[in-house]
């Protein structure tokens, strides 16, 4: 025994390849016509890739940001401007949905009363989608996470 954990599984697109982040990736759900829109991932210009070997694995830091709370609808929506590779609370973590595909998680390194949303055990808020305005938006929820894959652009 040697002691090291096992290194986590890549994350795979569409074409069963590993993510890598200089290339982008349209997120698409599961389920036809679930988000109603496609959500870009990619590398921004100005940052570091957020795996140091360069592919994305399960559990892997990316970085979107959270923010505009709307206490009407009790939900935190989902919008761009995060920084990647650096530690702040904009990370998102890939994980291997129960069901199909990933999910996204929001875990953010500062405390959970900055995230009404996120679980006591592990700081983690699932990410879905809610209906405003007649939109469907990216949203932390609490239940029924989205399913997304990851699909080259």
């Amino acid at each position: 025994m040697t002691g090291e954990s096992p290194q986590p599984k890549p994350v795979l697109d569409t074409n069963g390849k590993k993510l890598n982040p200089n290339s982008s990736y349209r997120i698409i759900s599961v389920f036809w016509g679930a988000l109603g829109g496609d959500v870009y991932l990619g590398k921004s210009p100005n940052s570091d890739a957020p795996c140091p070997d360069g592919v994305f694995r399960y559990n892997s830091d990316v970085g979107p940001s959270v923010g505009n709370i709307n206490a009407y609808f009790r939900t935190m929506l989902l919008e761009t401007g995060g920084t990647i590779g650096q530690a702040d609370s904009s990370y998102f973590k890939i994980v291997k949905s129960s069901k199909l595909g990933y999910n996204l998680l929001y875990c953010p390194i500062t405390p959970p009363f900055l995230c009404p949303f996120c679980r006591e055990d592990n700081f983690c808020a699932k990410v879905g989608v809610v209906i405003q305005n007649g939109k469907r938006r990216l949203a932390l929820v609490n239940e029924n996470p989205l399913d997304v894959y990851f699909k080259e652009v």
